[in-house]
Formats: structure tokens, sequence, C-alpha cells
């Protein structure tokens, strides 16, 4: 499951993802990170057993904590197939079938990485 974490850096002064993964015996991983001087957001991955329990964790550390349980969205009005997603993305989430870019959303780790290089603005991520 990925959580969006977000926080204000003031508040957060320890290594909070550390602490979450030893406080829950688990492990987090780290997808996509924006820390400023004064507010950050991470996306994280975590094991959806442990999910409820992570949440807690950084709730009680005063993190801001939302589930991402929406994946990339495609509007196919827009896309000409170019395959720009496919060559950029880290985990596999688009493919060509039948001369079209299809996508298997339930990969997506929200980096955003396709929606960058996308031409059409045709990709989007729901939050």
């Amino acid at each position: 499951m990925l959580l969006l974490l977000k926080f204000d850096s003031k508040a957060v002064k320890q290594p909070i993802i550390s602490k979450a993964a030893i406080d829950t015996n688990t492990l987090i991983n780290i997808i996509k990170a924006s820390v400023g001087a004064r507010r950050g957001e991470l996306i994280v991955e975590v094991e959806d057993e442990k999910v409820k329990e992570v949440e807690k964790i950084f709730k009680s550390y005063g993190v801001e904590v939302q589930e991402l349980d929406k994946a990339i969205a495609k509007d196919d009005e827009k896309c000409v197939h170019c395959g720009l997603c496919i060559s950029i993305c880290p985990v596999e989430v688009f493919e060509i079938k039948d001369k079209k870019v299809v996508a298997e959303t339930s990969k997506c780790i929200h980096c955003g990485v396709c929606i960058n290089v996308c031409p059409t603005r045709a990709l989007s991520l729901p939050v």
C-alpha cells in the first residue's frame, strides 16, 4: 500500500521513517520525496498488513497521512500511443497491445515520471 505523508519540517526533527520502521517492525520503502525548509511530502510503500499500524505511528509524530489507493489515470482520447511512458516507467505499468499503449494500473507507484514526459498530457495522478 502506498501512503502520502505530509509534514511541517519544523515539527518533525527526528528520523521518522527509521523510527516508524523500527517501532512497527516493517520495511518502509521511500518512493518519492520532496522535503523543503518548511514542508515535506513523501510517498512511501508499506506492507498491506502493516498499513494501519504504520499510519498510527506517523500520526503520533504529527504527520498527515493519506492512503493512495487510486492509480495512474490515462485519458484515451488524448493519448497518441507514442510510448514515452513505456520507456520511462520504473515499474513497467505501460505496454503496447494491439498498437496501443495500455496501463496495468495496479503496478503504479505514484512516482509521476510518466506524467512529466507525456507530450499530450494524457496521464494524471488522482490524489
